[in-house]
């Protein structure tokens, strides 16, 4: 197989995530199926895109007709089995949770075609613990987007031991395609590489937090007036999602057993509370009076 053989490609998950991501193999020329089990969801997916694509040709970064035929390439479905029965490519977007990864892709497994890649969007989970549970490991890799997919120009593709060496390639070949740059990780670390590196940054500025150093708005401000960061810990946290950073902690310590690991404090509480970020209207920062599309 390759990259010219994709035809069509199916995105599971119609979140922050996966509606983006299948804007832009929309615009890369595919034809492409969102599929989410709330209707609700895939309507929402719409009007966002509507918004963020209009937006697009208001600047001039695309025409009118660009836009109308990439919306025109979408197709928005409930149906698992409709989504992916055609399918050449699946881009899995759904909660970071291992044990809800392993059911969708055990059915996907089940009703796409033999020659289908599987990827999974998950920022943390290895692929090898997903591939375990289907009859294709050697066709399942990382394909990892970074929050906005529409405006980051990242993905991490990641080989486990069983990936081949097609697929990796393949699904390189893809993010080219869709105008995306793919760096290829040769071998499994969970985390990979730039969740990794903004766990360390992240873990350390809550501790500062949580131990009474300073407030959280002033460990922001640093990391962007002295290190020259876009964006502060707290404040990449409330654009993510509070609830992701809380799942990639659950994940990372049930692999690792470090009590070190577990999801800090401050972050439970505020999953509990609900408040969980821009999505919600309030988390470190308050966004209540700001329209979030």
């Amino acid at each position: 197989m390759n990259v010219e053989d994709i035809k069509r490609i199916s995105v599971l998950g119609a979140g922050s995530m996966g509606h983006q991501i299948a804007m832009l193999c929309a615009l890369g020329g595919y034809e492409t199926t969102i599929q989410d089990i709330e209707e609700a969801a895939l309507q929402k997916a719409k009007a966002s895109l509507e918004y963020q694509i209009g937006k697009w040709v208001k600047k001039g970064k695309i025409s009118v007709a660009e836009k109308e035929a990439a919306f025109e390439r979408l197709t928005f479905v409930t149906s698992l089995e409709e989504a992916v029965i055609q399918t050449d490519f699946v881009i899995e977007a759904i909660v970071e949770k291992l044990d809800v990864k392993q059911q969708v892709f055990q059915e996907v497994d089940r009703l796409a075609p033999p020659h289908a890649i599987l990827a999974t969007n998950s920022s943390t989970i290895v692929n090898s613990k997903i591939a375990a549970v289907t009859n294709r490991p050697e066709k399942i890799c990382n394909m990892h987007f970074f929050f906005p997919p529409l405006v980051m120009d990242c993905v991490e593709v990641v080989k486990s031991e069983q990936t081949s060496e097609e697929t990796a390639q393949v699904t390189m070949a893809l993010c080219k395609r869709i105008n995306r740059t793919a760096v290829l990780l040769q071998k499994e670390i969970s985390g990979f590489i730039a969740n990794r590196m903004l766990w360390a940054l992240t873990r350390e500025a809550v501790a500062l937090y949580e131990e009474g150093y300073a407030e959280f708005e002033d460990i922001d401000l640093i990391c962007t007036k002295a290190l020259n960061h876009p964006i502060g810990p707290f404040a990449l946290m409330d654009l993510s999602g509070i609830d992701i950073a809380y799942f990639v902690d659950q994940q990372r310590y049930a692999e690792t057993g470090d009590p070190n690991d577990k999801p800090p404090k401050c972050i439970e509480e505020k999953v509990k509370a609900g408040t969980l970020g821009r999505k919600t209207g309030q988390g470190w920062y308050n966004y209540e009076q700001v329209e979030v599309k």
